[in-house]
């Protein structure tokens, strides 16, 4: 592919009024519309009096402007700017500056955060019910929750402090915001956030994370969750308040345990013949002997008691997968790495090793965030960050929704695929005869699943009334 000569000497201007480079907001905003955002944002984001007057007026208008930047790429303040080019106006009413918006971000306090996560969470319900959002939520619903540090750099991020990560595999002390963040997923549907939450770096990986399963697994029942919710997490969420807001809630668990004696003891007293090698998705069998080169192998204790020292002990399975040390391969016996869990699922062993480890799937909505929004901690004020994160939390979710429009398509797109196919396809305005038309580009290789999005948007008895 070459540049042809006769435009290398053509005159660049950006002059027209009538391209957008986002026409694929149009269906998407339209989709937010028909969940009700805008009216959730009025209903319960108050800001009240505010430094500057005119900071708090109409934040629906100012929420809904930031939700359409980050679909359309946006990863800090300034960035929002995006939606104010060409004929974006022409499209849209109530577009903001990304000054007011940077203003109006930086009026939120922590009490303002909670009136926009109560929206984030509705709003999240309402795209359930308006799309196939969690297709198969009847059946089993899974609640995964993990947390991450974002980096940020320089003196005036509040919040800011040095938190343990880890980068190639190994553990560091970065200085950083850390999110605490919920999903929801099923069998057949990609995971949405049911819930996101700004935490200082050093912030212990747990803090909070019992209220937030609480959350959670309250918006899956509202989606639709009206059979098995399993709750899914790491040693971090591994604690008596987590596995008890589980069963308060009446949902399973299925939570790493840090290694202590009791559970030392219980694997020190599984038999040799009770382990069973596993086979995961992918794995390789060796041509030579006919078995799985992986070497994990599983095994349960049916009946063990977690949390004996606490007010609350809960007693259910203690699932154990084991698998050779690497490092030590020339011993004389084989030194094992065991990695227990604790849960109260009916599954078999073997199958409830295989869900558990489908926890990994909220490391695919992280990258996602960090691949779009959460790119950056944008503000100096810890609860403007707060208020980015949520709206971050909508976008992802508007964008997954938006996917699951098109009926010929798995809505497993990751959020770059989706911006960079729907919502970045450029057009032209054009009202012939007074008729709005948008001319979209001829060959365009997403044609038909923008073209499924949009009538299945403008098809909704919702959809907003043709000009006559």
């Amino acid at each position: 592919m070459q540049l042809s000569h006769v435009w290398s000497r053509a005159t660049p201007l950006f002059d027209d009024e009538h391209l957008v480079s986002c026409a694929g907001l149009v269906p998407v905003l339209a989709l937010a519309e028909q969940a009700g955002l805008s009216e959730l944002v009025a209903e319960r984001v108050g800001l009240g009096a505010t430094r500057v007057v005119s900071a708090g007026v109409n934040p629906a208008g100012k929420v809904t402007s930031i939700i359409a930047g980050m679909a359309a790429s946006a990863d800090c303040i300034d960035d929002l700017d995006v939606i104010r080019s060409g004929g974006m106006k022409q499209l849209f009413a109530e577009v903001y500056a990304p000054a007011t918006l940077g203003q109006f971000l930086r009026e939120f306090t922590h009490g303002h955060c909670l009136q926009l996560a109560s929206v984030a969470r509705t709003h999240l319900v309402n795209l359930a019910e308006r799309t196939g959002l969690l297709p198969g939520i009847e059946t089993r619903a899974f609640v995964d929750i993990d947390s991450l540090l974002r980096p940020v750099f320089g003196r005036a991020k509040q919040g800011a402090s040095f938190g343990h990560t880890k980068i190639s595999g190994k553990q560091v002390l970065r200085k950083g915001l850390s999110p605490l963040a919920t999903t929801i997923s099923t069998r057949q549907g990609a995971a949405v956030v049911a819930g996101i939450r700004l935490r200082a770096g050093k912030a212990g990986s747990g803090k909070g994370a019992a209220s937030m399963v609480r959350e959670a697994i309250g918006v899956a029942r509202a989606a639709g969750a009206t059979g098995e919710i399993l709750v899914r997490g790491d040693s971090a969420y591994g604690n008596s308040a987590v596995v008890a807001a589980c069963v308060k809630a009446k949902a399973r668990f299925s939570v790493v345990l840090t290694k202590n004696q009791a559970v030392n003891r219980a694997i020190g007293a599984i038999g040799d013949d009770a382990w069973t090698p596993v086979r995961y998705p992918g794995a390789v069998v060796d041509p030579d002997t006919g078995e799985l080169i992986s070497d994990a192998e599983v095994a349960e204790v049916a009946t063990f008691t977690a949390f004996a020292s606490t007010k609350h002990p809960v007693t259910a399975r203690l699932i154990v997968r084991r698998v050779r040390d690497q490092n030590k391969l020339d011993e004389l016996f084989p030194v094992w790495r065991h990695h227990p869990f604790f849960t109260n699922s009916d599954e078999p062993t073997v199958e409830a090793d295989l869900t558990h480890r489908r926890h990994a799937i909220i490391e695919t909505v992280f990258a996602d965030l960090i691949d779009g929004p959460l790119a950056h901690m944008p503000s100096g004020r810890f609860a403007a960050n707060n208020a980015w994160a949520i709206c971050a939390m909508i976008t992802h979710n508007l964008l997954r929704a938006a996917d699951t429009l098109d009926p010929h398509q798995p809505a497993a797109a990751r959020g770059a695929t989706l911006r960079r196919q729907i919502v970045h396809v450029p057009a032209r305005l054009a009202r012939p005869q007074r008729r709005p038309v948008l001319h979209l580009p001829a060959h365009w290789p997403w044609a038909d699943r923008w073209l499924a999005i949009w009538n299945a948007v403008f098809a909704h008895p919702k959809a907003p009334p043709q000009p006559a």
